[in-house]
C-alpha cells in the first residue's frame, strides 16, 4: 500500500495493477455513485427524518418546558396553601386567646359574683343573727327585771317586816329599785 502512496508522489502516471481493484482508489464511476447516493440519502434525510426528528425534539422541548411550568405552578399553589395555611393558624390562635380572655374574664365576673353573694348572704346571716341575740337579750333583760322585780318585793317584805300589799307602794319600790341598777348598768347594753 505504501508503494501506491510512493508511486503516486513520484509522479507516475499509470498504477501498477492497473487493471486490478484497489481498495483506497475505488474507479470514477463508484466515486461518482457514491456520491449521488450520499446526495440523495442526505436529501431523504433531510426531507423527512430530520422533519420528524426535529418535532419530537420539540415535543420534548414542550413537554419539558410543560413540566417546568406546572410544576412551578404547583409550587406556587403550595406557597399560597401554606400562606393561606398559616393565616387560618394564626387566625385560630388569636380566636384561641381571645375565647381564652372571654373565658378568663367570664370567671373572674362569675367568682366577683359569687364573693358578693356570699358576703351579702354572710351580712344577712350576721345581722339575722344580731337581730335574734337582740331580741333574746331585750327578752331575757324584761324577764330578769320582772323576776328581779318579785324578788326584791320578797326581799323587801323580809326586811320589813311587813307586807307590802298596796300595789302603788311596790310598782314604786320596783321602780326605785330598777332605775337605781340602770343607774349603775344600764339595761340591755
Amino acid at each position: 500500500m505504501t508503494n501506491v502512496y510512493t508511486y503516486l508522489a513520484a509522479g507516475g502516471e499509470e498504477l501498477p495493477g492497473e487493471g486490478q481493484f484497489s481498495v483506497l482508489l475505488p474507479a470514477n464511476y463508484d466515486l461518482v455513485w457514491s456520491f449521488v447516493s450520499l446526495i440523495v440519502i442526505l436529501f431523504l434525510f433531510w426531507k423527512f427524518v430530520l422533519p420528524k426528528f426535529q418535532e419530537v425534539l420539540a415535543e420534548r422541548e414542550d413537554r419539558i418546558k410543560g413540566g417546568i411550568q406546572r410544576a412551578e405552578a404547583a409550587q406556587a399553589e403550595a406557597k399560597a396553601a401554606l400562606e393561606k395555611y398559616n393565616a387560618q393558624l394564626s387566625e385560630a390562635r388569636a380566636e384561641a386567646q381571645q375565647i381564652r380572655e372571654e373565658a378568663r374574664d367570664k370567671g373572674k365576673k362569675i367568682v366577683d359574683e359569687m364573693k358578693a353573694e356570699a358576703t351579702e348572704e354572710s351580712n344577712r346571716i350576721i345581722e339575722s343573727g344580731e337581730k335574734q341575740l337582740l331580741a333574746q337579750r331585750e327578752q331575757v333583760v324584761s324577764e330578769l327585771r320582772s323576776e328581779m322585780g318579785q324578788n326584791s318585793i320578797n326581799l323587801a317584805e323580809r326586811l320589813l317586816g311587813e307586807q307590802l300589799s298596796d300595789n302603788v307602794k311596790r310598782s314604786g319600790t320596783i321602780d326605785n329599785f330598777l332605775s337605781s341598777l340602770d343607774s349603775v348598768a344600764p339595761a340591755g347594753k
